[in-house]
């Protein structure tokens, strides 16, 4: 029997630690060898298949609904339409900003219809190829007319100092304008549910493709009207989700109540199609700003507003874009005078939610676009003008304008090291000499900060009797990871080898309850319930605890304050004259995630985080037509970064702990989405500014930079 005690910490302490060595994730022989298990893979008893019938209109007055043949349809089973489910509740919204309206949460369309691709009749048959054919076999006639949704959303403001006098006083006020395109998230699982039905007990097992397992048991206990304990919720391996399955889905709802109510095991697994026209978007908003600099590159004054899109529901999280879009303003900068607005309204179109980086990549383009506006009206490099404006390392913790505290940072220091890692001063002459032979090329900077989550995690830790211990976090997991940082971390405070120690997440049965794998929370603050959870332990061994059986001991961690993750990224672009097309041919980032748990896992998450900074910034845009119809409905339509796509580029790191969390640790894992498309917009203008080029919307495909070149 081994038995951890404080003399064993004491001689592990000598050993090697855990926390910072590069470790092969434990996931991925399971994964890569077809031996996970996601939602189209669990076992259910004899279940129905579920389709929708969906609209094809954005507006109008259902007149009509006939389901007759579909029932007679060979092995359908029934035919749900939204008279059917009688009084449902509303999802909660997280109220971050002032909302105004109500935004109804229809499971299936009753009255009116309001976007493309809105779910209007449920369809329950033996085989899923079954309930597709019935769902053909629905006729739904609607009164087809341009009656908006009813006004409702969010709106924030912050301000600080007497902005309209600091500008008017400012030696130089520039100003721009980003229009961000609206973008699919396109994990690689789309969504889905498995419901088991327990006639025993008049209650369903979830298995649910989610972020958020506790928050969907909640939600669907509160929206169905059933006690919690009758619905449990698992996320099994999650094959990606970037926001898109942060929040419940009205199909979502439909599968768990047609399961309590008729008794049977219920599936759903979405199409791409599907995704396309009724999963959460991203992105989209339009934001505007003017900056005042004085005659020395000091920023004086930011005077901005953000319009972002709603769809025709809400999801858990749909005011974090706008709210984090706004708050983040003015970035890492010190500007005293701000005058900050922000807006998100409903439309006719599919729900818009969080993706990977949920407003910050929208405030970050904006105030990267005026900095480098700034550095070409004032003739300052623009390296040295953001150096000249960052907060200084001596000053954190530091209350921004809109009230963010940022807790810590070395940001002139990490600009510094980016410009040794890319030789920038000799980049820079190249690249000039490379325009004066005629070349159109370019290099783009961008500095980001990242906020990382507040609130609370849990963890429960159990050391076994024969010295091996199992974690289970309240949070879940989609891929990142989670498993192997949060068994380094366990291990380290236990005296343990990271073999010696089972993670478990995502299970509302197995698992203490916790709020799940959101704003690059998990590691800061779910790693940190973990480490509490551990020195509880062995607090409670060191008095005597009896290990020749198993001991637990169950955390709540709360946060003293967010922590914010910060960088720079650098890329150089060349245009060719001919076609406009864009090569990316080297790029560099440094970030600074405080504790780095495991550098491979960080490294992932920064490649990934900006191959889709690029897709964002030179090619994905999802497009409505003008009759509300969405013609980039498939991946025939919508490009998404390949492998081929993407560049190499030159990774490297600062540590700089957090003070609001007992691993110093901050999160990294929308660090590329927020860097890349600012650099790479900022390295597309700077080779076009030569030719008189001054502005560029997103993507920034090889049409568009033709016709900025070619401008008559």
């Amino acid at each position: 029997m081994t038995v951890i005690s404080a003399r064993d910490r004491e001689r592990a302490g000598s050993q090697q630690p855990q926390i910072g060595q590069p470790l092969r994730r434990r996931e991925d022989l399971r994964l890569v060898t077809g031996a996970g298990c996601y939602v189209a893979d669990v076992p259910l008893q004899d279940p129905l298949h579920v389709a929708f019938v969906r609209s094809p209109v954005p507006g109008g007055r259902i007149v009509g609904c006939d389901v007759q043949d579909a029932r007679d349809m060979p092995g359908v089973e029934q035919v749900v339409r939204a008279a059917d489910l009688g009084e449902l509740g509303r999802l909660s919204i997280n109220p971050v900003l002032e909302p105004f309206g109500s935004a109804p949460f229809p499971v299936l369309a009753g009255e009116r219809v309001s976007a493309v691709g809105q779910p209007v009749v449920a369809v329950l048959a033996e085989t899923p190829a079954e309930a597709l054919d019935a769902c053909d076999a629905v006729l739904v006639e609607i009164d087809d007319d341009e009656a908006a949704v009813e006004p409702a959303g969010f709106r924030g403001a912050w301000s600080s100092g007497d902005c309209d006098q600091a500008l008017a006083g400012a030696a130089h006020r520039v100003s721009v304008r980003v229009d961000h395109p609206r973008l699919a998230p396109a994990s690689l699982e789309p969504r889905g549910i498995a419901v088991a039905y327990h006639d025993e007990s008049d209650s369903v097992t979830v298995w649910l493709s989610t972020q958020t397992p506790h928050r969907a048991r909640r939600e669907l206990s509160r929206i169905l009207s059933v006690a919690p304990e009758r619905i449990q919720v698992a996320a099994p391996d999650v094959g990606g989700a970037f926001g898109m399955k942060a929040s419940l889905y009205p199909e979502e709802v439909l599968c768990v109540w047609a399961a309590l109510r008729f008794k049977r095991a219920t599936r759903w697994i979405s199409s791409r199609g599907e995704d396309f026209l009724a999963a959460s978007h991203g992105r989209g908003a339009t934001s505007e700003g003017t900056l005042g600099v004085d005659a020395d590159g000091r920023f004086l004054a930011l005077k901005a507003r953000v319009d972002a899109p709603l769809g025709h529901w809400l999801p858990n999280s749909a005011a974090i874009p706008a709210w984090n879009a706004g708050r983040i303003l003015p970035s890492g900068y010190r500007v005293a005078a701000v005058d900050i607005v922000t807006r998100a309204e409903v439309s006719n179109t599919a729900a818009v939610g969080i993706y990977r980086g949920a407003g910050r990549p929208e405030a970050n383009c904006l105030m990267e676009r005026l900095v480098d506006a700034a550095a070409a009206a004032t003739g300052i490099d623009p390296l040295e003008i953001r150096r000249r404006n960052l907060v200084e390392a001596a000053a954190f913790p530091h209350e921004g304008p809109t009230g963010v505290v940022l807790d810590s940072g070395r940001y002139a220091e990490l600009l510094d090291h980016l410009a040794r890692e890319t030789e920038y001063d000799a980049r820079r002459a190249e690249v000039a000499a490379r325009r004066a032979r005629g070349e159109v090329v370019g290099l783009g900077v961008a500095f980001y900060i990242e906020p990382c989550g507040t609130g609370w995690e849990s963890a429960r830790v159990t050391r076994n009797p024969d010295g091996t211990a199992l974690v289970a976090f309240g949070g879940s997991t989609q891929g990142h990871g989670r498993e192997t940082a949060l068994a380094q971390i366990a291990a380290d405070a236990l005296g343990l080898s990271p073999e010696a120690v089972e993670v478990f997440c995502g299970s509302t049965r197995d698992c203490p309850t916790g709020i799940g794998a959101l704003a690059s929370r998990s590691t800061a603050i779910g790693g940190s319930a973990v480490l509490k959870a551990c020195e509880a332990l062995l607090a409670r061994i060191d008095s005597g605890a009896d290990t020749s059986v198993p001991v637990s001991e169950e955390v709540v961690y709360e946060a003293a304050g967010e922590a914010w993750g910060y960088g720079a990224y650098l890329v150089q672009m060349a245009i060719d004259p001919e076609t406009g097309d864009p090569t990316l041919e080297y790029v560099a980032c440094v970030d600074d995630a405080g504790t780095v748990i495991n550098p491979m896992l960080v490294e992932g998450q920064i490649r990934g985080g900006f191959a889709q900074g690029l897709g964002e910034a030179l090619m994905e845009r999802l497009v409505y037509d003008g009759d509300g119809q969405l013609v980039t409905g498939s991946l025939m339509d919508y490009a998404l970064p390949r492998a081929s796509d993407i560049p190499a580029f030159a990774i490297s790191k600062m540590e700089t702990r957090s003070p609001n969390n007992p691993l110093g640790a901050k999160g990294v894992g929308e660090a590329g989405t927020i860097g890349a498309p600012a650099a790479i917009l900022n390295a597309a203008i700077d080779a076009l500014r030569p030719h008189g080029v001054t502005d560029l919307p997103m993507p920034l495909t090889s049409e568009t930079l033709w016709r900025a070149l070619h401008r008559t």
